[in-house]
C-alpha cells in the first residue's frame, strides 16, 4: 500500500502587498513558513506502509521554477504510483486542493482520495460532490490510520468510523463510533520530522540562519475569540501534552535550532510551561523559541516570561488586535488595549522580540487609520504585522457578517484581502493597511 500525503501551495491573493507602498512592500508577509506538522503526524500513523510526504509549498519555495501544479502533481503520481493521496488543506488553498484530486483522478481513478485538516472540519459540506473520495474531520491520524487499513485488507469503507463518502454528490457518514483517544496524551504521536529533509533550507524565518519547525503543547484553545477558528475546531476543548513527551521531542530535533510553538495559545496552563521550561534547563536543551503569548498574561505574569527567557524565547507573537477596548470587547479577546502597552515593556525588559499584530475591520475610514497609526507609533515593537478581521468559515465571526460578504473566492481567505465592502475605495483600504506595516523597529519580517 503507497500512501501520498500532500501540502498543497500556498494563496497568492494578497491585496495589502499589491496597494502597499513600494516602501512597505519588503516587510509584508508573502508566505506562511513551517513544515506540515499534521501531515508528519499522519505519516507517523502509518509508518508501516511506503508513505512519502510531499510539500509543495516548500518545493516551489526551493526552486520557483518548479512546473505548474498539474505537471508536478502528474509527475509526483508517476514517480510514486500511490494507492492512496491525502491533502491538508485550510480554507485559502481549498481550489488548489480539488485540483490535486482532479488531476489524481484524471491520472487514475482508482487512487483514493482524502481530505483532511481545518477546512474539512469546520467546512465539511463544502467537499459534497467534489473528487475527494473521503473527508475527516477533526483530529484525523488516528482514523486516517484506520482508513488504511481497511483499504489495505478490502474491506468496506463503509465501516470505517469517523469518516465521510462521497457518494453520488452526498455525503455519506459511516457506521460505528469513533474509538476514543487522546491525541495529546496517551495517544499523541511524534511527527516523523524525516519526510521534510529536501525543502528543510526552506524553513527559515526572515533573515535566520537555521531553519525552525513546529511543536505543539496543547490543542484546542479555552479563549474564544469571534474571529478565530482554532477553539470551533476543537469545540472550545484543550488539551495539554505532557511535559516528558515535549522534552523527548524538543532533544529529537538536533538539525532544527528554531523551535515555533504551533499552539493557538501557548500559555495557558502556566504551571505546566513552568515546569516545561524548567525542564528544558534542567536538561540543558539549547533552542531559540517562538512563542503566541497572549499580552495579558504577560502584562500581569511578568515573572513567567523572565523564565522563558532564560530557556532561550526570543521572539514572541502577541495578536493586539485593537487599540480601541470596544473592539477588543466586540472580539470577545478578554484583555484591554492597555495589556498591549504593558505586554512589550515587559518582554522587551527581558530582550524578547515582539511580533506584534493588529487587525483591520472593513469599516475603518480615514481617521481610524490615523489613530491606529498614532498608537503604533508610540507602541512600537520590532516585528509588526497588519491584516485584515476576515470571516472565516466556520467562526462566530463569519456567522454574525455573513450576509455582508461579497467576495467567495477562497483563495482570499488568508487575513491579507477584504472579503467584505469597505467603508473606503478597496485599493486606498488595502493601500492604508499597507502603509502600516512601515511601523515598527527591526528591518526584518516574520
Amino acid at each position: 500500500m503507497k500512501i501520498l500525503l500532500i501540502n498543497p501551495p500556498r494563496s497568492p491573493e494578497n491585496n495589502i502587498l499589491r496597494y502597499a507602498p513600494e516602501n512597505a512592500k519588503p516587510f509584508i508577509h508573502k508566505k506562511l513558513i513551517g513544515p506540515p506538522l499534521g501531515l508528519l503526524t499522519i505519516a507517523a500513523a502509518v509508518r508501516d506502509y511506503d508513505v512519502t510526504v510531499f510539500d509543495l509549498k516548500g518545493e516551489y519555495d526551493l526552486d520557483p521554477a518548479t512546473p505548474p501544479l498539474d505537471n508536478l502533481i502528474f509527475q509526483l503520481l508517476e514517480k510514486y504510483r500511490p494507492d492512496i493521496v491525502g491533502v491538508t488543506i485550510i480554507t485559502s488553498e481549498f481550489d488548489y486542493s480539488l485540483e490535486i484530486f482532479r488531476v489524481v483522478k484524471q491520472f487514475d481513478p482508482l487512487i483514493l482520495t482524502v481530505a483532511g485538516g481545518l477546512h474539512p472540519t469546520l467546512c465539511l459540506l463544502d467537499f459534497a460532490g467534489t473528487v475527494a473520495d473521503v473527508v475527516i474531520p477533526g483530529q484525523c491520524a488516528h482514523i486516517f490510520r484506520d482508513l488504511v487499513t481497511a483499504k489495505d485488507k478490502g474491506s468496506k469503507l463503509e465501516f470505517v468510523p469517523g469518516i465521510f463518502l462521497n457518494v453520488k454528490g452526498k455525503l455519506i457518514k459511516t457506521h460505528g463510533n469513533i474509538p476514543v483517544s487522546d491525541v495529546a496524551n496517551a495517544d499523541y504521536l511524534m511527527p516523523d520530522r524525516r519526510h521534510l529533509d529536501r525543502w528543510i533550507s526552506t524553513y527559515k524565518v526572515g533573515n535566520s540562519f537555521y531553519p525552525s519547525t513546529y511543536v505543539f503543547s496543547s490543542l484546542g484553545c479555552p479563549y474564544k475569540c469571534t474571529f478565530c477558528s482554532i477553539w470551533t475546531q476543537f469545540k472550545g476543548k484543550y488539551y495539554q501534552r505532557t511535559i516528558e513527551s515535549m522534552i523527548t521531542e524538543l532533544k529529537s530535533m538536533d538539525e532544527y535550532p528554531v523551535v515555533r510553538f504551533a499552539d493557538a495559545n501557548t500559555v495557558v496552563d502556566q504551571n505546566f510551561m513552568s515546569q516545561l521550561f524548567d525542564q528544558i534547563l534542567k536538561e540543558k536543551i539549547h533552542k531559540t523559541f517562538i512563542m503566541d503569548i497572549r499580552a495579558d498574561v504577560a502584562a500581569r505574569h511578568p515573572e513567567i516570561i523572565e523564565k522563558f527567557a532564560l530557556g532561550g524565547l526570543k521572539v514572541v507573537i502577541c495578536g493586539f488586535e485593537s487599540f480601541r477596548d470596544e473592539e477588543l470587547k466586540k472580539y470577545h479577546k478578554g484583555s484591554p488595549a492597555i495589556d498591549n502597552q504593558e505586554a512589550i515593556r515587559v518582554f522587551e525588559q527581558n530582550d524578547i522580540m515582539v511580533r506584534g499584530n493588529y487587525v483591520i475591520p472593513n469599516e475603518y475610514g480615514l481617521d481610524d487609520f490615523k489613530a491606529l497609526a498614532e498608537y503604533a507609533d508610540k507602541n512600537r515593537v520590532v516585528y509588526a504585522g497588519y491584516t485584515v478581521l476576515t470571516p472565516m468559515p466556520g467562526t462566530v465571526f463569519y456567522q454574525q457578517v455573513k450576509d455582508k460578504i461579497i467576495d467567495f473566492d477562497y483563495k482570499k481567505y488568508n487575513f491579507f484581502n477584504s472579503v467584505m465592502e469597505t467603508k473606503l475605495p478597496y485599493d486606498q483600504f488595502h493601500e492604508e493597511i499597507g502603509k502600516l506595516w512601515l511601523i515598527k523597529k527591526g528591518n526584518d519580517v516574520i
